[in-house]
């Protein structure tokens, strides 16, 4: 009995070993396969339809934003047509509201506001959305032949809704309105930037800049680095009573950075202050350096607390050259410099750059206004101002 018990024993043993050499070969055989799939680019035919599909999704989505302005447009035309016509008021709109919304619950754009908001875009824009409609001045409407001879259309079925109703509403200047259509476009400005754009009038701004882009960079380079760069900068989140110089500002700008990125605009990182490199064992320290993540370039950006001095121009130019070849990387463009004074005389700053092979803007800064210390000092205080409105006679007084 006990024989035969080994005997049985052995048997399994083998038929347990060589099932294990069975599963092991398997996975062998699976493990070649699977190096078979990953080997010939795997990796790059999974990356490129990765990317067919995002673009799929992106022209899904512009294509049901275009439909969505050319139904507005269209909405907007019929309620115009029909206002014309009968006479009606607000409270068909408030019916017409209400009944949309009970059929199309789920659309949120049914609103007597945003009905309002159609007739306005009716009104604004011709059928194909490319332009607005010649019908106001006749300095608009030879503004618009202008245009239109040089085949100039306005992006408008490239933004959405809430974009296209804060530029109808704030920009009238068609030439304004189609540069921060195309920053919108570009550089993905929200509308909230938008907004804050159009109140620091950033496209005022972006004329009187001082550089040599078209004479250092290819026209397109040199066209969206001049959209990026403005003339002046406002620093309003520094406020200094005393004497101040340029380290001053510097570490201002550092503490309030946030800030300070809203003012340089959209892409724009910040990569450090007193920017340490090394050239011939020498230490040097850029003042302020940033990457714009948009058009893949560094900004060297020198402060002074003077006005502009063409002196100034040789360092700049030095730190470009040397963040050229120390920290830029394959697929990073030039570098880009930017001179912040105080103020500059135009025509010495032009001279400047005359003959300078890096692409250099100088524009101004601008501070925000302390009170003096003086007067702070004769404002009363809260305490004050609240005796004041407890005896009755505030009002007299402030």
């Amino acid at each position: 009995m006990l024989y035969e018990f080994d005997v049985q024993l052995n048997k399994k043993r083998n038929f347990v070993n060589i099932s294990k050499e069975i599963m092991a070969k398997n996975i062998d055989k699976r493990a070649v396969e699977n190096l078979e799939d990953n080997f010939h680019g795997y990796a790059v035919l999974l990356h490129k339809i990765k990317q067919r599909v995002l673009v799929a999704q992106q022209r899904a989505i512009y294509a049901a934003n275009e439909e969505m302005l050319r139904m507005y447009w269209d909405i907007g035309g019929m309620l115009q047509r029909s206002q014309d016509a009968d006479g009606w008021g607000k409270k068909t709109l408030q019916r017409l509201a209400k009944d949309l919304k009970n059929d199309y619950s789920e659309i949120k754009g049914f609103t007597v506001r945003n009905m309002q908001y159609m007739v306005q875009f009716f009104n604004e824009y011709n059928q194909e959305l490319t332009m607005v409609k010649g019908r106001v001045s006749p300095i608009t409407k030879s503004l618009i032949s202008q245009l239109e001879e040089y085949n100039f259309t306005l992006p408008i079925k490239h933004l959405d809704w809430t974009h296209n109703l804060v530029l109808i509403k704030q920009v009238k200047d068609i030439r304004a309105r189609y540069w921060y259509m195309m920053q919108c476009i570009t550089n993905h400005w929200t509308t909230r930037y938008l907004q804050e754009a159009i109140k620091l009038d950033d496209y005022g701004k972006h004329g009187a800049l001082a550089n040599n882009f078209t004479e250092t960079l290819p026209a397109p380079e040199a066209n969206n680095v001049k959209s990026m760069l403005k003339d002046p900068y406002i620093f309003d989140m520094l406020t200094f009573t005393d004497h101040y110089n340029e380290r001053d500002v510097e570490i201002g700008l550092v503490k309030h950075v946030e800030k300070f990125l809203v003012e340089m605009g959209a892409g724009f990182a910040f990569m450090g202050r007193q920017y340490h490199i090394e050239v011939s064992g020498d230490d040097y320290y850029i003042d302020i350096l940033m990457y714009n993540t948009f058009l893949h370039r560094y900004l060297v950006i020198e402060l002074k607390d003077t006005e502009f001095m063409p002196e100034y121009i040789g360092k700049l130019n030095f730190y470009c050259s040397a963040v050229d070849d120390i920290l830029c990387r394959e697929g990073d463009n030039r570098t880009i410099g930017l001179l912040l004074c105080k103020s500059k005389d135009r025509i010495k700053a032009e001279y400047a750059l005359r003959d300078i092979q890096k692409p250099i803007g100088i524009s101004d800064y601008e501070l925000g206004q302390a009170l003096p210390k003086d007067f702070r000092g004769s404002l009363p205080t809260i305490e004050e101002i609240e005796k004041e409105f407890e005896s009755g006679d505030g009002e007299q007084k402030y």
